[in-house]
């Protein structure tokens, strides 16, 4: 259980906090309960990824939204169900990440408003609450989707205003609002075409519907805890971001592969490596283990002969965090940003990997914020990339179509002059860097970057995470597919024959120059390869070649 949680009060103890109507501390016992829940059903939310790429992070993203919520109500204790709401709506206004965190944010800033000035909440105040959640949820999407949380959580406010009683409690009202979100959320793919596609169903509505389910579940004195033993499949086992997640007493990386013995148990396995470390994964594939501990130096060893005396040790592998962490910081003193004077225009660019970082500072970014795919960062980290800027004209390049909303959102909240640009990877930002003028009004730079990301058409290789047939292309777990412009295109058993579908079936007549972002899972040499082919095929057209860094896309390719 994470630090910043309570122990759940014991069933007596349930009962009193809870009585209707309840107070701050019950309402802070329902969002720990819902947080709880949610946790324990993150991967299952991740997974429910429409297109079969490795970004699937819904699920993470309202965790995190959640974390931060609960954290700031938590640090701001009141018995008071107008105040303690209110700071909930405020942690999750500034921790909000991705899409569904920044929806399920105006959820509760819409639920808060409700209790405003309330010292207790009843049933009544619940349904209040809910309406103006939905209502304001609504109203924070230009374009609301029918299939998404958004239709589920009006489903769920329908159900309780039908439950609606003089006499009803709590907790019949939850059995109503739980039970309608179950139906809601199964009921997306029959709204939302791609969901029916794709064969799952709105992860995002999933979400929330876990997080009532969870305050249900602990009023009816059931379970919320998540084993801590979860095994992944070997390719989704992410090791990609250790260095990111260091905390103090993890000085070492340990990663062993082994055959575990015919009596291995994986929850004893992973119970006896929480008392070694953190950060602990388990993956496998083929009969191979594969483990990841973050450890002490005097424990480094440990996972080791536990680990063989549980199977067979088949490989070793073993880093330095710290070093590691100070080459890092090494390296990031070396970039170097643009300098910005008071009343000038400075950008703010997310970017998800070393090598398109240097490229965006050389093109002049004030700021660098990282994230990308499964790594979305936060309103507030988004804010604070600019607050000490020394200018108030702003321009935020988000550069991942799930950013664009935390970056509106951090428009909002602050005082600056900020122009968000809708940019959906890195190819569209770097066309937005080269219109940049910094000199200019934020409005000319807004229009002349904005007109500057239609000119640019993307191309993306990864690895398909599942089976599915979706836009008229068949896919299978492990294949090799492209995406142009965010739409799948292709499918192959290899990154040659993807990057081949994909020229095909690219717009290539007015293309001059392209360029190939090389990231994780291939290397110079093979891109060097993969840029002579084309050369070779397209002669007419300019190749380059650059590395980017990137997590889960070997290659993101940019047409101009």
């Amino acid at each position: 259980m994470n630090e910043i949680y309570r122990t759940l009060p014991d069933e007596a103890e349930r009962h009193r906090l809870l009585k209707s109507p309840i107070n701050g501390d019950g309402l802070m016992l329902l969002f720990e309960a819902g947080l709880l829940w949610l946790t324990t059903n993150q991967q299952y939310v991740n997974s429910l990824n429409v297109f079969p790429v490795p970004d699937g992070d819904t699920g993470t993203n309202m965790v995190l939204t959640m974390q931060a919520a609960f954290a700031e109500a938590d640090q701001n204790r009141s018995t008071n169900v107008g105040e303690t709401g209110r700071h909930f709506a405020q942690g999750a206004l500034m921790g909000a990440r991705g899409n569904s965190g920044v929806i399920l944010s105006q959820i509760w800033r819409g639920f808060s408003r409700a209790l405003d000035h309330y010292e207790t909440m009843d049933t009544g105040l619940l349904l209040r609450a809910m309406q103006e959640g939905r209502n304001t949820a609504y109203k924070g999407v230009v374009r609301p989707v029918e299939g998404t949380i958004l239709t589920v959580m009006k489903d769920m406010t329908t159900a309780a205003e039908e439950a609606l009683r003089e006499d009803s409690n709590l907790s019949e009202m939850l059995v109503a609002i739980v039970a309608a979100g179950d139906v809601s959320v199964k009921n997306t793919p029959e709204l939302l075409p791609i969901l029916k596609q794709a064969g799952v169903v709105d992860s995002g509505g999933m979400g929330l519907f876990y997080i009532f389910e969870g305050m249900l579940r602990m009023l009816q004195g059931l379970s919320l805890d998540p084993s801590g033993a979860v095994l992944r499949p070997l390719a989704e086992l992410d090791l990609s971001h250790a260095l990111e997640n260091v905390e103090e007493g993890q000085d070492y990386e340990v990663v062993i592969d082994f055959t575990p013995n015919g009596n291995f148990v994986l929850d004893h396995y992973y119970e006896g490596l929480t008392e070694i470390g953190t950060s602990i994964q388990v993956g496998e594939g083929d009969g191979i283990y594969r483990m990841h501990i973050h450890t002490a130096l005097d424990k480094r060893y440990e996972p080791i002969a536990y680990t063989e005396s549980l199977g067979i040790v088949k490989k070793i592998m073993m880093e330095n965090l710290q070093e590691q962490m100070n080459g890092r910081s090494k390296e990031d003193a070396k970039l170097t940003l643009a300098k910005v004077n008071p009343g000038e225009v400075a950008v703010v660019a997310v970017s998800p990997g070393e090598g398109l970082t240097r490229i965006f500072a050389s093109l002049g970014v004030a700021a660098i914020v990282q994230g990308g795919q499964t790594m979305n960062p936060s309103v507030k980290e988004l804010v604070a990339s600019f607050e000490n800027l020394p200018t108030d004209k702003i321009v935020i390049l988000p550069n991942n179509k799930n950013i664009i909303l935390a970056a509106q959102n951090a428009a909002k909240v602050s005082v600056k002059k900020i122009a968000v640009i809708p940019t959906r990877n890195a190819p569209q930002g770097f066309a937005a860097m080269l219109r940049l003028m910094p000199d200019g009004s934020l409005e000319e730079n807004e229009e002349s970057m904005r007109e500057a990301i239609t000119e640019v058409h993307t191309g993306e290789i990864t690895i398909s995470t599942r089976s599915v047939e979706i836009e008229g292309v068949q896919v299978e777990k492990g294949q090799v597919i492209a995406l142009y412009d965010g739409k799948l295109v292709s499918s192959a058993a290899t990154i040659e024959g993807a990057l081949k579908e994909l020229f095909q079936k690219a717009d290539l007549e007015d293309i001059e120059r392209i360029t190939l972002f090389y990231g994780e899972g291939i290397n110079q040499q093979q891109v060097n390869k993969l840029g002579d082919q084309i050369r070779e095929e397209y002669p007419d057209k300019e190749i380059e070649i650059h590395e980017g860094g990137q997590p889960h896309y070997q290659l993101i390719i940019a047409f101009e």
